[in-house]
């Protein structure tokens, strides 16, 4: 998510000052007392919606333990440390996050997670992140060669007001096509059979909930839309609101018709995540006899959590921009506190990267091809002299006092 003063929230206001102007798009929205019900047709093990996972599940969710047993089983994984790795919002910060793992990779220490999860930029880190090192170098390049004109064509006025952004990302979709190759897409889903997971986070529009995405087992399946879905979720979860079209995603609900879901940028909801707080891990662990001697999250928040000073032009839409913008680092540390509070219920290790303040490079467009560089160079810098991982959430401290 690009930093909303710049571009993105200056295009909100003038939808909300200008949008009974604009001519609706046709849709078939889910209705309300079927929207849990909803599903991608042929795939009801795709997703889940917010807190809702493992609501009402029964023997399915048994079944889910039982399958995720023997995987990791035979795979050997059952024996091995756990490693979670997951990469927030951040737009083009999400350089930072591409170079801290190449730079981990050059150490020599990076290990093989057994689940990524990603938001946003980090969702298009995510699948890189999930196979390896063989990828870094497809990842550097998604993140140092881009430009804002390669993914991203604004809108005319007029066809701004009379449609559902301000923005064309047919570019970033593209670039999606180009980077999560079909081979990648077989890759990934050979992964999730020796029991490893990758999961993506949109944000259902309609429902204001997140949806986690079963990625590696779309991937696994045999479905013959999946690349389609794959690509459309990266997209959906890298979508600003307003800015950038949603996606529209075919369900089928609980009454055999077809509707669609309107998803957006997963940031919306949340900066980023790595399980439901209703799951306990540890005790999943436990149960299914998994080794839980040593588990680590590992967190890389695109972001700096350092307020920066910016004197405010007395004018609406530079107040408002201010405004989300403050709204949103404050999320990402409430983000922090939860996740941290999590791990420490369920045994597991917290280690949080994030752009240090003294990187204070400003970015003159929202892809910023030499400022993406630079924070590129950064992360990898510090991951290869070894990451000095924060082991509490910032100002934590301040909050046991």
């Amino acid at each position: 998510m690009m930093r909303p003063s710049r571009f993105g929230f200056v295009l909100l206001l003038f939808s909300m000052v200008l949008g009974g102007c604009a001519a609706p798009i046709h849709r078939n929205p889910v209705p309300r007392e079927l929207v849990l019900t909803a599903e991608v047709p042929g795939m009801p093990w795709a997703r889940f919606i917010g807190d809702h996972a493992y609501a009402g599940r029964g023997n399915d969710l048994d079944d889910r333990r039982a399958e995720y047993t023997r995987q990791l089983r035979e795979s050997g994984l059952a024996r091995e440390p756990i490693r979670f790795l997951a990469v927030s919002g951040g737009g083009q910060n999400g350089a930072f996050g591409a170079g801290l793992l190449c730079g981990w990779t050059a150490r020599g220490d990076r290990p093989e997670f057994r689940a990524v999860t990603g938001i946003s930029t980090g969702a298009l880190i995510a699948p890189f992140a999930f196979l390896g090192p063989e990828y870094d170098d497809a990842l550097r390049t998604v993140y140092t060669t881009v430009e804002t004109r390669d993914l991203v064509r604004q809108k005319g006025k007029l066809e701004g007001l009379t449609s559902d952004s301000f923005a064309d990302s047919s570019g970033l979709y593209r670039s999606i096509q180009e980077h999560i190759t079909e081979e990648m897409i077989e890759a990934i889903g050979r992964e999730h059979w020796r029991g490893r997971r990758l999961t993506i986070g949109t944000t259902n529009l309609d429902l204001m909930e997140p949806v986690y995405w079963n990625v590696s087992r779309i991937a696994a399946s045999d479905h013959p839309g999946k690349v389609e879905l794959i690509h459309k979720i990266l997209l959906a979860s890298a979508s600003i609101p307003v800015a950038f079209p949603p996606v529209y995603i075919d369900v089928v609900a609980a009454d055999g018709e077809a509707y669609d879901e309107m998803h957006v940028d997963g940031g919306a909801t949340t900066q980023v995540f790595v399980y439901p707080l209703t799951l306990n891990i540890g005790e999943e662990f436990e149960a299914m006899r998994i080794n839980t001697e040593d588990q680590q999250l590992y967190i890389i928040r695109n972001a700096s959590f350092a307020a920066r000073h910016e004197v405010v032009e007395a004018r609406s839409l530079s107040i408002a921009g201010r405004t989300v913008s403050s709204m949103i680092r404050t999320l990402g540390i409430g983000d922090m506190f939860r996740m941290y509070l999590g791990a420490r219920r369920d045994g597991m290790g917290f280690n949080l990267a994030y752009i240090p303040p003294s990187f204070t490079l400003e970015e003159t467009e929202p892809f910023d091809k030499a400022y993406m560089n630079a924070l590129f160079d950064v992360g990898y810098g510090l991951a290869k002299d070894g990451y000095p991982w924060e082991t509490k959430p910032p100002y934590f401290d301040l909050a046991e006092e």
